[in-house]
């Protein structure tokens, strides 16, 4: 996989988190799907808690500390009341803080880069792929969420 083509499959990511998150509000985002589940709050969450992990690989400076992640990584406790979650349009606004940085860092990867050793079992590009497939997974997430919360499905 090439850089430019990692950079097309984030942006078309951004694409369906803002078309997926207008009109929602922070009590929209903290509704729990039944019979279990995480609300939209905690999947969001989770995305950008998780593109720490990419932007650790392209050589960029983490958005949440690991203290603010805690709340919204794999098998935390549910969000059932709020008192843990973030405001929503501040996980939306740190999105596109992080939008902003995976572009910018993608932009000026090479080939040569993405070869390149992540650890002793893949390189940066078969991890950044992975993490590009995670985050896909869970917009596929936000998609139902969103109709749990009354709205319209907008990706058609």
């Amino acid at each position: 996989m090439e850089p430019k083509d990692l950079t097309r499959l984030f942006e078309i990511n951004a694409y369906v988190v803002k078309e997926n998150t207008k009109e929602l509000t922070h009590e929209d985002s903290l509704i729990l799907p039944h019979p279990g589940g995480n609300c939209l709050n905690w999947v969001m969450g989770h995305i950008v808690a998780s593109r720490n992990l990419i932007l650790n690989l392209v050589g960029k400076q983490p958005i949440w500390s690991e203290e603010e992640t805690k709340p919204y990584t794999r098998g935390s406790e549910p969000l059932a009341k709020g008192d843990d979650a973030r405001q929503f349009d501040s996980i939306l606004a740190d999105f596109a803080k992080s939008q902003e940085q995976i572009m910018g860092a993608l932009s000026n990867l090479t080939s040569d880069e993405l070869a390149k050793a992540a650890d002793e079992k893949e390189t940066v590009g078969e991890k950044l792929s992975f993490l590009h497939f995670h985050e896909t997974y869970h917009l596929g997430q936000i998609g139902l969420l969103r109709r749990l919360a009354g709205k319209a499905g907008v990706i058609k």
